[in-house]
C-alpha cells in the first residue's frame, strides 16, 4: 500500500471511531430520554438500534486488523491503531448500557425515588463521554486527565443515589401500612439501582477512553491503571 494511501487509512480509521461514538453518545441520550419521558417507541429505538452499533464494531475491527496484518505499523501508528481498537471495544460496551436503559424504561411501572436525579447523571457520563472522544480527536493529553478526574465526582454521585434508596428503605418501611405491591415495588427499586450502576460503568469506559487515548498521544500507561 503506497504511504499516502496508507495514511488516508489511518485518518479514515479515526473518523469511523469517532463516527461510532456519535451514534453512541445518541443511543445513550436516547435511553435517558426514554427513562424520563416514558417512551415505549423511544426506548424500541436504542433497542432496535443495537445491531448497528455491533457492525460498526466489527467493520472497525476488522480494519485495525488489516492495518496491523498488512502494514506492520511501527511507533505512534501502531499505539494508534491499539488504542481505536480498545476505544471501540468501550464504545459497543457503553452502546449495551445505552440498551439495558432503554429496557428499564420499557418495564418500570413507575418513578420511585424521585429524590435521585437519574437525568443529572446521566448528564454527566454523557460529558464525560463527549470529552474524552474530543480528547482523541485532538489528541489532547490535558482533556484525558481531566475527563479522569470527573470520574472522582461521577462515583460520588453515584454512591449518593444509592445511600438515598438504601437509607429511605431502612427509614420509611414502605411495606409497613400494607399499601404497596411489595414484590412490583422492589422491582421497581432494583431497577432503579441498576439504572445508577450502569450510568457509572459508563462513566468507567469513558476514562478507558480517555487512558488509551493518552497512551496513544505520549506513550504514557498512567491512566490505564
Amino acid at each position: 500500500m503506497p504511504r499516502q494511501e496508507y495514511q488516508e487509512s489511518l485518518s479514515n480509521l479515526r473518523d469511523d471511531v469517532l463516527y461510532m461514538s456519535e451514534v453512541v453518545a445518541e443511543r445513550l441520550r436516547l435511553g435517558l430520554d426514554a427513562l424520563e419521558q416514558k417512551k415505549e417507541a423511544t426506548a424500541e429505538e436504542v433497542v432496535d438500534g443495537d445491531d448497528e452499533v455491533n457492525q460498526m464494531y466489527l467493520d472497525l475491527e476488522g480494519q485495525c486488523v488489516d492495518l496491523i496484518a498488512l502494514q506492520q505499523p511501527v511507533a505512534s501508528d501502531l499505539r494508534f491503531i491499539a488504542a481505536s481498537f480498545k476505544i471501540i471495544t468501550d464504545l459497543e460496551r457503553i452502546g449495551d448500557l445505552a440498551v439495558n436503559l432503554a429496557q428499564y424504561a420499557m418495564d418500570a411501572d413507575r418513578d420511585v425515588f424521585p429524590e435521585v436525579d437519574v437525568q443529572q447523571i446521566g448528564v454527566e457520563t454523557l460529558e464525560m463521554l463527549e470529552s474524552a472522544m474530543a480528547a482523541y480527536a485532538d489528541e489532547d493529553p490535558k482533556a484525558c486527565y481531566e475527563v479522569a478526574d470527573r470520574d472522582d465526582d461521577l462515583d460520588a454521585m453515584c454512591e449518593a443515589a444509592s445511600s438515598i434508596v438504601v437509607r429511605d428503605l431502612i427509614e420509611q418501611d414502605p411495606f409497613g401500612d400494607g399499601s404497596e405491591d411489595a414484590e412490583a415495588y422492589l422491582q421497581d427499586i432494583s431497577r432503579l439501582l441498576l439504572t445508577v450502576r450502569d450510568l457509572e460503568r459508563v462513566g468507567d469506559h469513558a476514562v478507558n477512553i480517555a487512558a488509551r487515548t493518552l497512551y496513544m498521544i505520549e506513550d504514557d500507561a498512567e491512566l490505564l491503571y
